[in-house]
């Protein structure tokens, strides 16, 4: 396995255990990213890239075909603009990118039950490939989170906890359960997922035949951004391309700690505490990856951008009467995309993270 150690400490991960963060408190990561290795003509989605995963050779997959998501060209205004669609992945996000490969390294070790934690999408997906893997599974989510998602997590058979509050609240339950011995498979914490992601900015290259010149994306814990620059760094890395995107990360207004740092020329997400918003999957007072984004950032790799609550609302509109209904968090890279004006250099993509079908807010009228 690629060698995975802690930000702090220098401490490796461990050979047999699971933790989610190093006993000094810092994160762990990855020191080099798995190199970009051909694609498996005979696999297909993620699991072409098997080489570039991370994971000992003899893992076995635990996959629900994730992956090989289409890249639509359409316009915004008179640009065109490319969506990669991974709100058609098996759950209905990005989210099966990093969930297939965390819950086979899981496997791999033997794990039988595993906790996390969701504003929706990540707990959805981490339920789905813990059925498959047949692994029992308890999922914590704040109580504001969508009805269709806890309906797809209590479908796949994992207990379900519904945490009054804001989302903090459930991130604090599922560690209070964590510290009584319960294996913590966090999507935010744990780094395994982060090389799953990675292979979006694999496909974008050969889907499109050249590299992007800009990739939009929202930023919650900031997972989705890191893993896609990680991609495109080891591409460049082994000659693949000769350069990288530039990356724009997007945030709601109501809760931009990223955004707030990059504008103060900090390395630190800042404090805040989150408001109100309808993008319920980017609504993380502290992001886990925010600091490692901030820190390319800041080497001119891209900038960060903040998306008021009413540009959100009409841009969640404007995408489905174009035919691409998503939800709410999603359409803040089409704002995003909306103000990167007439671009020098094409084509620009932008990730959409998850389906329509996941939220119900035009049901309570919301939007």
């Amino acid at each position: 396995m690629t060698l995975i150690s802690c930000t702090l400490c220098g401490k490796k991960y461990p050979d047999q255990q699971n933790p989610f963060c190093c006993e000094c408190g810092g994160s762990f990561d990855y020191e080099d990213f798995p190199l970009f290795e051909t694609k498996d003509k005979v696999q297909k989605g993620v699991w072409a890239y098997q080489k570039s995963l991370g994971l000992p050779t003899n893992t076995s997959s635990v996959s629900l075909g994730e992956g090989d998501t289409p890249l639509i060209k359409t316009t915004i205004g008179d640009q065109p603009l490319w969506l990669k669609m991974e709100s058609q992945n098996p759950t209905g996000s990005y989210k099966d990118r990093g969930s297939t490969v965390l819950v086979s390294h899981l496997k791999s070790r033997g794990v039988k039950f595993a906790i996390e934690d969701s504003s929706g999408n990540a707990g959805a997906s981490f339920a789905a490939y813990c059925a498959r893997g047949d692994i029992g599974c308890k999922i914590f989510v704040p109580e504001s989170a969508s009805g269709p998602k806890r309906t797809q997590i209590e479908m796949f058979g994992a207990d379900l906890v519904r945490v009054p509050g804001p989302r903090a609240e459930a991130a604090w339950a599922v560690l209070c359960e964590a510290k009584g011995g319960a294996v913590y498979g966090s999507h935010a914490y744990m780094p395994f997922g982060l090389t799953g992601i990675a292979t979006i900015s694999y496909e974008l290259v050969e889907q499109l035949g050249v590299v992007p010149a800009t990739v939009i994306v929202p930023v919650g814990h900031g997972g989705l951004l890191y893993g896609i620059m990680r991609g495109f760094e080891v591409m460049k890395m082994t000659g693949v391309i000769q350069k990288e995107p530039i990356y724009i990360g997007v945030q709601s207004e109501g809760c931009a700690p990223v955004v707030k740092a990059y504008l103060a020329n900090s390395l630190k997400p800042q404090e805040i505490t989150p408001g109100d918003t309808i993008a319920e999957g980017v609504k993380v007072a502290s992001p886990m990856r925010g600091a490692s984004i901030l820190s390319r950032m800041q080497n001119g790799k891209g900038k960060m951008v903040s998306v008021t609550e009413s540009q959100l609302c009409a841009a969640y509109h404007e995408m489905a009467h174009k035919g691409f209904y998503c939800e709410p968090t999603s359409a803040l890279v089409w704002v995003a995309a909306g103000q990167v004006g007439k671009a020098k250099n094409t084509p620009t993509v932008a990730v959409i993270t998850g389906s329509g079908y996941k939220s119900t807010l035009n049901q309570i009228g919301i939007v």
